[in-house]
């Protein structure tokens, strides 16, 4: 008999959900390449072992345009949606993705990125201003969803003042499985708002990326909803791996407390720190859905032409045969050959922002609370619910512990 109090209590979350490496393990451990059902029953090929994962990331047999493989989708099992059919970087392949990427590849090289450290720096000390003086607070909510969402906002030219429409947003549509309702209803109403925006900057140039991706539209470089596509996928992408490493990397301290302990007395080594979480807990853990264009080998294993491929970046840098000691955070591991970015012709082109913001605000973060703990127990903390991303969709922390 249940009571009130079960009754309350949020649903249990799956294990995979809460613990994926157990899985991704057996998986591995299974062969090159495992077949994997969706809940309708739709057959995909999964790969996780880190050199047959680095292999398929630079094979360009694999396929990435979203419209093709939902047609093979469909072709299999009807109604299952595999997520939006707005074109940009991330599901369409060359010569296409190589066009779109180079109009804004500018934005984030190195240098670029490097200038931007004073605009990460500020906002990184505003919002933790703003939660000094509570002796409890949502890490997430409070500071690691802001901070990457703010600076994302400014490179782009968006109104920050909306970002909790754009987190709501990212939810429904990065998680479509749950409810293809929400998901529906959030994609039109991010499409919209990005259109009016667009007009407005139209009226209004300015030193931001929108306006460069207008002046490119109108020397016939991109199409109205090409921009419409690459805006989505950079306010969303631009903010929701941020938010993950944050949220993972502190709660990864607080479990290792020796760990902590020695981070804070190796500032320096921040940078080397920070590849250690994104191998650790990868912020996106399944990349985006592949396909075969013709047959090809994995490791002795031939995957037909036409099947769709997942492949787990999670389980390729928990592999032991690349990591030794794979399921153990070494913040002193010293090596970057992780593969949370992905690799290839489509690795994340916000790299360095990404590691730029992490660096700048887990320093701040253990300047301002060194003695940060969790509050409540590791059992109540709730995941986001989609294999795709692995982050906390809240972490309850006492500031002052």
């Amino acid at each position: 008999m249940s009571t009130a109090e079960d009754e309350l209590a949020p649903p249990r979350q799956a294990p995979f959900i809460v613990d994926p490496y157990p899985t991704l393990a057996r998986i591995r451990a299974n062969g090159p390449v495992s077949i994997l059902h969706s809940d309708e029953g739709l057959p995909m090929w999964v790969v996780a072992r880190y050199r047959d994962v680095r292999a398929v990331l630079a094979d360009p047999r694999f396929g990435q345009d979203v419209r093709r493989a939902q047609d093979l989708a469909d072709d299999r099992v009807a109604g299952v949606p595999l997520g939006s059919d707005m074109v940009h970087m991330l599901n369409s392949d060359p010569p296409d993705h190589t066009r779109l990427r180079r109009l804004i590849h500018g934005f984030f090289t190195a240098r670029r990125v490097a200038a931007m450290r004073p605009l990460v720096e500020r906002v990184t000390t505003t919002l933790l201003d703003g939660i000094a003086d509570r002796d409890t607070v949502d890490l997430v909510a409070d500071f690691a969803f802001p901070l990457p969402m703010l600076v994302i906002c400014e490179l782009i030219g968006f109104p920050a003042e909306d970002r909790a429409a754009y987190r709501s947003w990212s939810t429904a549509i990065l998680t479509h499985g749950d409810d293809p309702e929400a998901f529906g209803r959030a994609l039109r109403e991010l499409t919209d708002h990005i259109a009016v925006v667009l007009e407005r900057r139209r009226t209004d140039p300015r030193d931001d990326l929108l306006t460069v991706l207008l002046v490119a539209r109108d020397q016939g470089q991109l199409t109205d909803d090409e921009i419409v596509g690459m805006v989505f996928l950079l306010l969303i992408g631009g903010h929701e791996t941020t938010v993950n490493l944050l949220g993972t990397a502190t709660l990864a301290l607080l479990r290792n407390p020796d760990q902590h302990a020695w981070l804070r007395q190796n500032r320096a080594a921040l940078p080397m720190a920070v590849d250690e979480f994104l191998r650790y807990e990868s912020p996106v853990s399944m990349a985006t859905l592949r396909f075969t264009t013709e047959p090809v080998d994995v490791d002795g294993v031939e995957i037909p032409a036409g099947e769709l491929v997942l492949v787990s970046l999670g389980g390729a840098n928990r592999d032991p045969d690349r990591f030794p000691e794979a399921d153990r955070l070494v913040l002193d591991r010293g090596d970057a050959g992780h593969l949370a970015f992905g690799h290839g012709v489509h690795r994340c082109l916000g790299a360095f922002l990404g590691k730029l913001e992490g660096e700048v605000a887990l320093d701040a973060l253990l300047s301002r609370f060194p003695g940060l703990t969790l509050a409540g127990t590791e059992a109540d903390l709730r995941w986001r619910n989609t294999i795709m991303l692995r982050g906390l969709e809240s972490l309850p922390v006492a500031t002052h512990g």
